[in-house]
């Protein structure tokens, strides 16, 4: 038979761990928002705020949305990782895979 003492003790334990749980998953989710912007920051942020050479800015929603509708999100992904015509190959980032780039021009069409 369990005390009621005993019964508090694991009720805490288990209320302790799922705030845990919880708190570990809100952290994961928002470190992947907080690495877009990071690399966002790091690598194409140089000409996305100004419109340095052209760029579209982050932030003109219109014109990325025209942009994705006329080329597509796997054409602009492709695009990046090519290079265009005064933007270099890989848009500054070496370490990004395709799934970054579609978040990146997610992110800037925002």
């Amino acid at each position: 038979m369990f005390s009621i003492t005993t019964l508090f003790d694991r009720a805490q334990r288990v209320l302790i761990s799922g705030a845990a749980a919880l708190i570990l998953s809100s952290t994961m989710i928002t470190g992947a928002a907080a690495d877009i912007a990071a690399t966002y920051n790091n690598s194409c942020a140089a000409c996305h705020d100004s419109g340095a050479l052209n760029a579209i800015k982050k932030g003109d929603s219109a014109k990325w949305q025209q942009l994705i509708k006329q080329k597509s999100m796997p054409t602009l992904i492709n695009s990046v990782k090519s290079g265009m015509t005064q933007m270099p190959a890989g848009g500054l980032c070496d370490s990004c895979s395709d799934d970054d780039y579609r978040q990146l021009i997610e992110y800037m069409s925002k």
